[in-house]
């Protein structure tokens, strides 16, 4: 690990203004993330923000029933939280399943946004990896690629994005809060993190000079019946093999709201809205559930070691919804 300097923020503004002309800057909240990439020398900042005393630490309902929650709130404060075990259980779930209670307590919510890929290949300074240096090549194309995407993908880069709290964030049409010097903007949570493309070191479209400050979520009654179902290789903390966040809404037989996300599958949160459309509007039959699930993976991908994926998300998708429909949605 190179050295560094250090510096701390007590308000969002402060932190912009510090970051403001600074050439290899880097805002730390809990650091779970970003230290491991430092200790890998993956990421080499001149200075980091220490970001975690700012007042973006609450956790607020709105008059229109949205909710907002501040950048700096930890991820284990979102999980307990009573608002959003009651309205939104499956973001609660999605924690609980992402990290152990240790790094819960640690991790704040705009670093959850901004983690990294948990490639092989990234953490591997002997690899070849596009996101790593640009042009480099990618060694997961070819190399043991079982944890990678098989949606979205690109020849430059099969990664997978590796939060299970961005995944259901994107089921439930959250929105990113940005701060910068000169003005202040909100992005689509399902528009903030990027496909790889061409350009798989760039992976959201936070701009320099800006600071994640809060995330909010609009109200969605659907989101009572909901769910964060998760597949990986042991019980305690793997990262997905295949995720799925989903919200089902019922009346009188009928799908009428339909949410629908998926993790472990793509380089960002993979937001099924073929999935949705099919589903709005049918009856909450298998039969529908199938047809939603085969127009999610349509067009999917697999490599030597990840084809089985394909056949799990479609059989995941199915499953979740007849837990839901099952579970009688709103009447």
């Amino acid at each position: 690990m190179k050295n560094f300097g250090y510096v701390k923020a007590f308000s969002s503004s402060e932190a912009v203004h510090l970051l403001d002309g600074a050439t290899a800057t880097k805002f730390i909240g809990g650091g779970t993330n970003l230290v491991d990439l430092m200790r890998e020398n993956i990421e080499r900042p001149d200075q980091l923000i220490d970001v975690t005393s700012l007042r973006d630490r609450e956790i607020q309902e709105t008059n229109d029933g949205r909710i907002t929650i501040g950048a700096a709130v930890s991820n284990s404060a979102v999980a307990a939280n009573d608002l959003i075990r009651r309205r939104f259980p499956l973001l609660s779930q999605a924690i609980l399943f992402g990290a152990s209670g240790q790094i819960r307590n640690m991790a704040t919510v705009g670093g959850n946004l901004m983690q990294r890929t948990r490639c092989y290949y990234f953490y591997d300074e002997a690899s070849r990896c596009n996101k790593r240096t640009k042009d480099a090549g990618c060694d997961a194309v070819h190399g043991f690629n079982r944890m990678h995407a098989i949606l979205g993908c690109s020849p430059s880069c099969i990664a997978t994005h590796p939060s299970d709290m961005c995944v259901a964030l994107s089921a439930l049409d959250a929105t990113v809060e940005i701060e910068g010097r000169h003005r202040q903007r909100s992005i689509p949570f399902t528009d903030f993190h990027r496909l790889a493309g061409d350009t798989p070191q760039i992976e959201t479209e936070l701009q320099e000079g800006e600071l994640i400050t809060s995330v909010t979520i609009p109200s969605l009654e659907a989101a009572q019946n909901s769910v964060y179902r998760k597949v990986r290789d042991r019980s305690s903390y793997a990262f997905a093999l295949v995720s799925i966040a989903a919200a089902l809404e019922i009346r009188n037989g009928t799908i009428t709201t339909a949410r629908l996300a998926l993790g472990g599958v793509a380089h960002k949160p993979w937001r099924a809205f073929a999935a949705e459309r099919i589903l709005e509007g049918s009856p909450a039959i298998d039969e529908v559930f199938r047809r939603a699930a085969d127009a999610t993976l349509e067009g999917a991908q697999g490599f030597e070691h990840n084809a089985f994926k394909i056949e799990l998300a479609r059989r995941l998708i199915v499953s979740t919804m007849s837990e839901l429909a099952q579970k009688g949605g709103l009447s």
